[in-house]
């Protein structure tokens, strides 16, 4: 995750701490000031990311868990749940979030939130929105859910599209609303597509004139019904980061507080640096330090990130659920997470690697391979690599740095 926010114009950001090592940690809900402040990002509890349910009201082209309005069998009993919650505040993760499907379908969300937040864990929701009432948003406030991000992939219609169904886009802010009624942290979550990039400008101005005071970006990883969605040419990514990048530069100036991140691309952290290396920005030192500290996607699927089935397989990350590494209604969540020396967590030694980047990167191969910023990128979003190339060691095919790019010695530029 990329926080433009703070590389391109310095302001405090409430995650600092978690993904550049530095700030005070003082809104997180953590059960311990350990796992508040990592000693590095290797050393980093994982985010786990819980997909509760397959079960959907919406018919979202891009679903990555192709879910339907339809029950499934398999998903996690109560008990189960309930199990799973105390190993993963026993263990201290860095945050909880509870995806789907939807997850506000889930039978037992009331209870899993309160179980949750009572265990100490900081709680995140990602959700359409539409099923979001006002007894729910004001739960999520009570319970001390630390935020609700809402997906949005256009205005009107476009999201419409999008999600399947008419009527989401009216629901969707309908849920946003409701939450900002009682003062519950809300954001929006988008994915950036070929088919929704030229609404960037309407999407940017909404986010401004709702007041919205965090926005993620997301890469399109292929994977689900997202394999039949075009993802953006690398002049079209370019493009996108540019007008992000001068939006939160004039929210800034104009005393807006307001978090715009990218998720799924590390590569955005580097042309961040590249841009304010050749405009010669009073912040690419600092950006140079923070994404160094980071490492991009080497501490990313695998280490910082995991996830949970609905059927309770463990994965690298939400999108990558074609390698299990192990199911929560036999093992804890914990113990697989740490037992890298079995035989079943090879693929997670092979993700983690050494603690020497260099070493890591000769792992890869194509244009990672050769890349002079691995250590700033840590060679892009692993699982996109494995789709396109049929191994995790490829180069990620949603690199949009020119060849050049990938070559021009940093250091040089900061004299």
């Amino acid at each position: 995750m990329i926080n433009i926010t703070k590389l391109w114009t310095g302001a405090a950001q409430p995650a600092d701490h978690i993904r550049y090592g530095q700030g005070d940690g003082s809104a997180a809900h953590h059960a311990s000031t350990a796992a508040c402040m990592p000693a590095s990002a290797r050393t980093r509890k994982p985010i786990v990311v819980w997909n509760i349910t397959r079960t959907c009201n919406l018919r979202c082209v891009h679903c990555y868990a192709d879910s339907h309005a339809e029950r499934y069998p398999g998903e996690l009993t109560w008990e189960q749940c309930c199990q799973v919650i105390d190993d993963l505040a026993a263990y201290e993760v860095n945050a909880l979030l509870l995806s789907g499907g939807e997850p506000l379908l889930h039978p037992h969300l009331p209870q899993l939130l309160r179980r949750a937040t009572e265990k100490g864990l900081k709680v995140t929701l990602s959700t359409n929105g539409t099923r979001i009432t006002p007894e729910l948003a004001r739960l999520f406030k009570d319970l001390g859910v630390a935020y609700v991000g809402i997906s949005l992939d256009g205005i009107g219609e476009v999201h419409d599209h999008f999600r399947g169904v008419k009527g989401a886009f009216e629901g969707a802010i309908r849920g946003f609303r409701l939450c900002e009624e009682v003062g519950q942290k809300t954001g929006l979550r988008l994915t950036l597509t070929r088919n929704n990039v030229q609404s960037m400008p309407q999407i940017l101005d909404f986010i401004e004139e709702q007041g919205i005071r965090r926005v993620c970006f997301y890469h399109l990883v292929p994977t689900g019904r997202g394999v039949d969605v075009a993802a953006l040419r690398p002049e079209e990514a370019r493009a996108a980061l540019d007008m992000l990048i001068a939006r939160a530069e004039a929210w800034h100036a104009t005393g807006q507080t307001r978090e715009l991140l990218t998720v799924t691309q590390p590569a955005d952290g580097v042309y961040i640096a590249l841009r304010q290396l050749r405009e010669g920005h009073p912040l690419a030192a600092q950006t140079l330090n923070l994404l160094g500290w980071n490492g991009g996607g080497a501490n990313s699927s695998g280490r910082g990130i995991a996830n949970i089935d609905t059927q309770g397989n463990i994965h690298p990350d939400q999108f990558w659920q074609g390698i299990t590494l192990g199911n929560v209604k036999q093992q804890r969540f914990s113990d697989v997470w740490e037992a890298a020396q079995e035989p079943s967590a090879a693929i997670l030694r092979e993700l983690r690697g050494s603690d020497i980047p260099a070493e890591r990167q000769q792992k890869l191969q194509g244009r990672c391979a050769t890349c002079r910023h691995f250590h700033l990128c840590g060679g892009g979003f692993r699982t996109r690599a494995a789709f396109a190339n049929g191994h995790w060691y490829g180069s990620d095919p949603g690199c949009y740095l020119t060849d050049e790019e990938t070559q021009i010695d940093l250091s040089s530029l900061l004299k």
